[in-house]
């Protein structure tokens, strides 16, 4: 009779035991980030699409919702897929960049089904730029003749554009869009399976889903695990904001070639114009003190336009003086299962010709359709050499408006060196012969013919007629010289870049193996 009380005892001591070292084993999976969500069914959708059939389960974790951000929730949620989006603030956004999306950037914008987020905010349409320099002025007119009418640039207060692209996207069952800070990834054997967050209201908590996209765009502090982040801060923009000021040239970007770097001017609103003064470095004269009020009026309010003038000065005057450090980041991704960047987080240039959300919504549009033949994002592994593709798609436009950037912010900054003062004068003197000479490069800028070999062309174009006048007539050895080493500085402005760009995926493409990687088969 005791011999059983005892192996009862026993038994029951042994359960016990078993069951509290599966409470403090699962205890310590949820400290370590490595708990494993159950494999998500996936259903179709009333249009044919995917979605989960797991409703406290998203497919995809958005971080972000700037413009890339909303732009990718939008169009996945439309695509049937479940978006959980998190973003650190949904107040409107005041930010002085991001206010001029390209005609090919707003083509993309119609391809994703959300032209009508540049309607009821004061958008404005641009056509074109004027650049101006030395008192000489030209324009450049966006190759828009065969698209429709309503096809063109747009201006605009960007945190009006991105509060209507949230509103949208929010406005799809199955996108949730909540306020909340993401302090990391959640990690379990080289797979990101989620995210941790804090709420507004300070709750920690956790996220799962089979994809999770960071856009935390670029101040981003989850991209150091993502990919190899090369920063450059080549200069800071100083904005201002103009009122009742009537451009030169309504309806266009205005550049000016001032010293010593550029000055940029364009319509956000019926009533606003926008300035962009570029101070080279990373220091900028102080706000607080008023050297930047007297650095303004007495170095850029000088070289603006006459018909600008009275205006600028009286936006220094008003005070509401912004600064923002322009940052440049070639893409350099570590291919990570269950995780994707995009937009800022993921690649920058310099903002100088407005290709930024261009850029982010072409890579949107290769995602989606990378995306689109998979009903099962679960297979983490899989999944992530398939999307190795993006990279590569991504490159002809990503490439070729990051490295016009690039460039042409060094060419159009001044220099006391010779060679640089030619070629930055054979820049303007070239784009104004207007034809092809002008039609070329604005369209590449533009984003409507995004070729890279074209880039390089038009560029050393450039270089050439540059030289061709130094060495014309009758050339000297001084000449001979100067014009040696503006080939040199121009080879040596544009090689780095598209070094860094990726030659083999800049240029030749298709010979990259994930150019013709296939979906995964459907389990």
């Amino acid at each position: 009779m005791a011999d059983s009380y005892v192996l009862g005892w026993i038994l029951c001591s042994v359960m016990a035991l078993v069951a509290l070292c599966g409470v403090v084993l699962r205890r310590q999976k949820w400290k370590g980030i490595s708990m494993r969500t159950e494999p998500l069914k996936t259903v179709l959708t009333s249009n044919g699409e995917c979605g989960s059939a797991d409703a406290s389960h998203a497919d995809v974790i958005i971080v972000g919702a700037g413009v890339a951000g909303s732009a990718l929730a939008h169009t996945l949620g439309k695509d049937g897929r479940r978006v959980q989006v998190i973003e650190r603030d949904l107040s409107e956004p005041d930010r002085i960049v991001g206010e001029l999306l390209q005609p090919g950037g707003y083509l993309k914008l119609i391809e994703l089904g959300l032209e009508d987020c540049v309607e009821e905010i004061d958008a404005q349409q641009v056509f074109g730029y004027a650049l101006f320099k030395d008192g000489k002025h030209t324009q450049l007119s966006y190759p828009l003749e065969k698209f429709h009418s309503d096809v063109s640039g747009r201006s605009f207060h960007n945190g009006r554009f991105i509060q209507r692209m949230r509103e949208k996207s929010a406005s799809l069952p199955n996108v949730h869009l909540e306020q909340g800070t993401v302090t990391s990834l959640l990690e379990e054997k080289g797979i990101i399976r989620g995210v941790q967050y804090k709420t507004k209201d300070g709750r920690e908590l956790t996220a799962f889903a089979s994809l999770t996209i960071v856009c935390d765009g670029c101040f981003s502090n989850l991209r150091r695990s993502l990919c190899n982040p090369k920063v450059d801060i080549p200069s800071s923009f100083v904005g201002l904001v103009l009122e009742n000021c009537h451009l030169p040239y309504s309806n266009h970007g205005h550049v000016i070639l001032a010293d010593p770097s550029p000055i940029l001017f364009y319509p956000i609103s019926s009533t606003e114009t926008r300035c962009l003064v570029d101070v080279p470095g990373q220091k900028v004269p102080s706000i607080a003190n008023g050297e930047m009020a007297n650095y303004l009026k007495t170095i850029v309010a000088p070289q603006v336009p006459p018909e600008i003038y009275d205006s600028f000065v009286a936006a220094v005057d008003k005070g509401n003086i912004r600064t923002m450090p322009n940052r440049s980041m070639p893409a350099a991704p570590h291919p990570t299962p269950g995780a994707l960047l995009m937009g800022d987080a993921f690649n920058m240039r310099h903002p100088l010709t407005g290709g930024g959300m261009t850029v982010a919504l072409s890579d949107i549009v290769v995602l989606r359709d990378l995306l689109r033949p998979l009903h099962d994002l679960n297979d983490a592994p899989m999944l992530c050499k398939y999307l190795e593709s993006f990279y590569t798609l991504r490159k002809p436009v990503a490439s070729t408006i990051n490295t016009l950037a690039g460039a042409l912010y060094k060419v159009f900054c001044a220099s006391p060196d010779q060679a640089r003062k030619e070629m930055r004068q054979a820049c303007f003197d070239y784009l104004s012969l207007g034809g092809v000479f002008s039609a070329g490069p604005i369209s590449l800028l533009s984003g409507l013919n995004p070729r890279p070999l074209s880039l390089v062309l038009h560029f050393f174009a450039v270089a050439i007629y540059s030289l061709g006048r130094l060495l014309l007539p009758f050339p000297s050895p001084k000449r001979i010289w100067i014009g040696a080493r503006l080939i040199s500085g121009a080879s040596g402005i544009i090689f780095p870049i598209i070094k860094a760009e990726g030659v083999r995926q800049m240029f030749f493409p298709a010979t990259v193996p994930a150019y013709y990687r296939a979906p995964p088969p459907v389990k």
